[in-house]
């Protein structure tokens, strides 16, 4: 499916699950994103770390929908409690078939959002491994001076802002040296296709969850 869909499709999902009392069709959802990673191979490892953070929190949503409460009601407790994973394993089916990349171009090109956007999203994307090699030589070169920063040093943060602050400039001359200019039209190098199949899944599942979340307890 095109990304710019999948997003759409996992947006709506999380926004029709959070407004509609649905336990079973919340499970069902819950079932056919872990079918769906396990089909994709997701690493055994990424799984249960995802599985166990969300079910932390779905712990802790539970305990106050129901244990906490003035009036508890358990299937509305295991309702809000499940949404949760809800959200954790349909994003999950998004960024496991789609890159940034592929998001950022098919939201400029099928969702039409401003190409400033595009590329800007890429470049925070793109630069986050070379700031943080960058804080790994700022705490290399303190304690070469015998100064230890720590993780919660403002020295080291101030130092890394100003690293970011000249990352960023040398990354706009960049792309105006080659040839960036906001607002221009600009030719694609990677078109992302939006083809009649794509809409056919986005709207068969829309009816499938509004069908469940209306019609299952």
């Amino acid at each position: 499916m095109n990304p710019s869909l999948k997003f759409l499709l996992t947006l709506i999902i999380s926004l029709e699950l959070s407004f509609r009392v649905s336990l079973i069709t919340n499970l069902i959802v819950c079932a056919l994103a872990l079918i769906f990673l396990l089909y994709k191979k997701i690493k055994s490892k990424d799984l249960g770390a995802m599985l166990f953070a969300a079910g932390l929190a779905a712990f802790t949503v539970f305990t106050s929908g129901y244990w906490f409460s003035d009036h508890p009601n358990l299937w509305y407790a295991l309702d809000i409690a499940s949404r949760v994973f809800v959200y954790t394993l349909t994003t999950a089916c998004l960024t496991i078939t789609t890159t940034a990349e592929e998001m950022a171009r098919s939201l400029e090109q099928n969702l039409h959002l401003p190409s400033k956007f595009a590329y800007g999203t890429l470049a925070a994307l793109n630069i986050i491994p070379k700031m943080a090699a960058a804080v790994k030589q700022i705490r290399v070169a303190g304690m070469m001076r015998g100064v230890y920063l720590s993780f919660w040093s403002p020295t080291l943060y101030f130092k890394a802002i100003l690293v970011a602050l000249s990352s960023a400039d040398n990354l706009a001359q960049g792309m105006e040296s080659h040839g960036y200019v906001e607002g221009a039209p600009r030719s694609t190098i990677v078109e992302i296709p939006l083809t009649s199949k794509d809409w056919l899944y986005f709207l068969a599942g829309v009816v499938l969850v509004n069908l469940g979340a209306f019609l299952l307890p």
